[in-house]
C-alpha cells in the first residue's frame, strides 16, 4: 500500500507563484496542496480551523475524511510589498513564530527570495524547521519538503549523508547564472517600486499603476525561476566561484604570467610540441574549461541572431524565437552527448574517429527534440511522421554540412582532456584566454552549422507545407515565391562555396567560421594549415587555386607595367602637351586682348568733340 501524500499549505501573497508551485508539486508523487493563503491572518485562520476539525473528528465520523496539514510553506517576504522594508521583521517570520507557538508540532518551511545566512538564522530563531529559496529547483524543493516533514531526525540524517555537490554540467551552470542575474535585476526593480509605493502623496491612479507593476515584476520573477530552473545544485556558492573564475579570465590579458607546460601528449600535432607562449593560466578543475566556454556561448545566444553576412544560411528562415530555441536545443543536447562521451572514457587518439558519430548523434537528437519524435505533417495527402521524413536526407546532410565542420576533434580534446589549443599557429594552454576564446568560436560554428543541418532536410522536403510555415517561418519569408527564392539562394551558395570559397580558403590556409558577434551571425576566418586538402583538389576547385596563384604571380608585374605606362602618359600630357597647349592658349588670349584694346582706341579717335572742347 502506497504512502498517503503529504498535505501542504502554501502561504504567499503572489497568486502566480502559488499557482506555479502548486502545479509543479502536484505533478510529483507524494504531494497534495490542501490549502492556500495570501496573508498571515488568513493562514492562521485556516490552520486553526483544520486543527479544530481534526479534534472534532474523534467524535464526529463525518469529519474523519479531512486530513491534517503536514507542512506549511511560508514566504519570508510576506507583507513586504504592503509597506514593510526589512525581511527579518516581515509578516512571514511573524507567521512562522505564531504557528510554532500555537502548534509546535506542525513543521514550517520558510522560502526566501535570497539565500543569505542572516535570513536563515532569523528563520531558525523563530522556530522554522527548514529554509530554502524561492528560486530553487522543484525537485530539490520536493526533497527539502520531505526532509522537513520527517522532523528533526530526518533533517539530521540528510545533513549527515549530504555530500559536496559535483561540478554542474555546462548548461546547468548557464541556467544557474542566468537565473541569478535575472532575479537580482528583478529584485532591484521590486525594491525600487516598493519605495515608490511608500510615498505618502500618491494619487489613486499612480498607486494602481505601481501595484500593477509590482504584480508584473513578481510574475516575471517566478517565470525566471521556472524558466532557468536546475535540479540538484545550490545556486549561490558554485556560481560565485564560476563568476570569480570568469572575472580572472577576462582580466588575464592585463597581467601576463608564465605558461604551464603540457604534461601529456596532445592531439594537436607538431605545433603543440613547441614551447607554449607566456600567458595568464587560470587554475581550473576538470570540466571547468567546458563550463566556461558553454556559459560564454549561452550568454551570446541571448543577443541578436540576425545574419550579418552576405551569404544566406538555412536558419535565416526561422523566426527569432524559433532560431534561438533551436540553438538552445543543440547546446543542451551537445552537453548530454559530452557527458555520455566522458563516461565512456575515450582515449585522446580516439576522438578523431568518434567526432563524426558525435555530430550525427547530435543532429538526430536535435531533430527529435525540436520537431517532436511523433509529430506528423500532411505530405501528398497522407499524414507522415516529420522526423522519419527528415531522416531520409541523412546522407546529404552529412555530405554537405557535417563533414565540413572543422576542428571538432581538437574542440573535444580541449574540453575532455584540457588539451592545448592552436591559435594562429601557436599552441596555448587550455586555460588561457586565447584558448578559451578560440574554443568559443569553434562551438559557435558547430551550433550554427548544426542548425543549418537540421533545417536543410525540412527545406528540401517540406518547405511549403502550411503548418510548418505558420509554426516556424519568419513573416518576411513565408510566401511561396519568397521560399523558392530563398532555396535558390541557398543552392547557389552551396555551389559557389564548393567551387570558389572553399578552394580559396584552403589555398589561403584558413577556415571560415560562423560566429556570434555583437550584431548577430558573422563570418570569422581563422588560420589553419590545409596543405593535405590542397593537394587533393581537382577539377574546377583546383582551377580556382591555379587562377589565384597566377593572379598572385602576375598581378604585381602587371601593376608595375601599368604604373610605369600611366606615369609616362601623365608626364606626356602634363609636361609636353599641357605646356604646348598652355603656350598656344596664352598667345590666343594675348591676341584677343590686343585686338580689343586697338578697337577701343579707334572708337575714341572717331568720337565727336564734346561741349567743353567747343568752348
Amino acid at each position: 500500500m502506497s504512502e498517503r501524500p503529504l498535505q501542504l499549505m502554501l502561504v504567499d501573497e503572489d497568486p502566480t507563484f502559488r499557482l506555479g508551485l502548486r502545479v509543479w508539486l502536484e505533478q510529483l508523487p507524494g504531494f497534495q496542496i490542501a490549502a492556500e493563503a495570501s496573508s498571515a491572518a488568513e493562514a492562521m485562520a485556516i490552520v486553526r480551523k483544520c486543527d479544530r476539525t481534526q479534534a472534532a473528528a474523534f467524535t464526529d465520523p463525518t469529519l474523519r475524511t479531512q486530513r491534517p496539514i503536514n507542512l506549511v510553506i511560508v514566504d519570508l517576504g510576506l507583507g513586504i510589498s504592503d509597506g514593510g522594508t526589512d525581511p527579518v521583521s516581515s509578516s512571514g517570520l511573524q507567521l512562522c513564530k505564531s504557528i510554532k507557538t500555537e502548534f509546535p508540532k506542525l513543521p514550517v518551511l520558510v522560502l526566501s527570495a535570497r539565500d543569505e545566512p542572516v535570513l536563515e538564522a532569523a528563520a531558525r530563531q523563530v522556530g522554522a524547521n527548514g529554509y530554502g529559496t524561492r528560486g530553487m529547483p522543484v525537485r530539490e524543493l520536493a526533497q527539502l519538503i520531505r526532509t522537513v516533514a520527517k522532523g528533526p531526525s530526518g533533517a539530521m540524517e540528510q545533513q549527515r549523508t549530504q555530500k559536496t555537490p559535483s561540478i554542474p554540467g555546462p548548461l546547468t551552470a548557464m541556467r544557474l547564472s542566468m537565473r541569478l542575474s535575472g532575479i537580482e535585476k528583478i529584485e532591484q526593480q521590486i525594491a525600487a517600486t516598493a519605495t515608490e509605493l511608500r510615498r505618502s502623496r500618491l494619487t489613486w491612479l499612480e498607486r494602481q499603476v505601481l501595484v500593477g507593476q509590482m504584480r508584473e515584476l513578481k510574475a516575471a520573477r517566478w517565470c525566471m525561476q521556472q524558466l532557468w530552473s536546475t535540479r540538484k545544485y545550490s545556486d549561490v556558492g558554485w556560481v560565485k566561484n564560476q563568476t570569480q573564475s570568469r572575472n580572472r579570465a577576462m582580466s588575464a590579458t592585463a597581467s601576463p604570467g608564465k605558461a604551464m607546460a603540457v604534461t601529456r601528449p596532445s592531439s594537436l600535432g607538431a605545433a603543440a610540441a613547441k614551447p607554449l607562449p607566456e600567458a595568464n593560466v587560470l587554475s581550473l578543475r576538470s570540466g571547468d574549461v567546458q563550463n566556461m566556454v558553454f556559459e560564454a556561448v549561452f550568454a551570446k545566444l541571448q543577443t541578436d541572431l540576425e545574419n550579418t553576412t552576405a551569404e544566406p544560411v538555412e536558419i535565416d528562415i526561422l523566426r527569432l524565437d524559433k532560431k534561438r530555441e533551436l540553438l538552445f536545443v543543440i547546446l543542451r543536447r551537445f552537453e548530454d552527448l559530452l557527458d555520455d562521451l566522458r563516461q565512456s572514457a575515450p582515449q585522446p587518439g580516439q576522438l578523431r574517429d568518434k567526432s563524426p558519430q558525435v555530430l550525427r548523434d547530435l543532429w538526430v537528437a536535435t531533430i527529435e527534440e525540436f520537431f517532436g519524435r511523433y509529430y506528423t505533417v500532411p505530405l501528398n495527402g497522407v499524414e507522415q511522421e516529420l522526423v522519419a521524413v527528415l531522416y531520409q536526407e541523412k546522407e546529404m546532410v552529412e555530405r554537405d554540412i557535417l563533414q565540413h565542420i572543422p576542428l571538432v576533434p581538437d574542440l573535444l580534446s580541449h574540453w575532455l582532456f584540457q588539451d592545448a589549443m592552436v591559435v594562429d599557429g601557436t599552441a596555448y594552454v587550455a586555460t588561457t584566454p586565447e584558448a578559451l576564446a578560440h574554443s568559443e568560436k569553434l562551438l559557435e560554428n558547430v551550433l550554427i552549422q548544426l542548425g543549418n543541418a537540421v533545417m536543410q532536410p525540412l527545406l528540401n522536403r517540406l518547405a511549403d507545407v502550411e503548418v510548418v510555415k505558420k509554426g516556424l517561418y519568419s513573416r518576411r519569408i513565408i510566401s511561396t515565391r519568397d521560399i523558392e527564392r530563398f532555396r535558390n539562394d541557398l543552392s547557389w551558395r552551396y555551389r559557389w562555396n564548393h567551387l570558389v570559397n572553399e578552394p580559396t580558403a584552403i589555398f589561403e590556409s584558413q577556415y571560415r567560421l560562423y560566429t556570434l558577434g555583437p550584431r548577430g551571425i558573422m563570418l570569422t576566418p581563422i588560420y589553419a594549415p590545409r596543405r593535405s586538402e590542397l593537394d587533393r583538389l581537382s577539377g574546377l576547385p583546383w582551377a580556382v587555386t591555379v587562377m589565384l596563384e597566377a593572379r598572385d604571380a602576375l598581378s604585381p608585374r602587371v601593376r608595375a607595367v601599368i604604373s610605369m605606362v600611366g606615369s609616362t602618359v601623365v608626364y606626356v600630357l602634363t609636361e609636353v602637351v599641357g605646356r604646348g597647349i598652355g603656350l598656344v592658349g596664352r598667345g590666343v588670349l594675348q591676341g584677343i586682348g590686343n585686338a580689343w584694346q586697338d578697337t577701343r582706341r579707334s572708337r575714341q579717335r572717331q568720337a565727336p568733340p564734346t561741349f567743353n572742347e567747343w568752348e
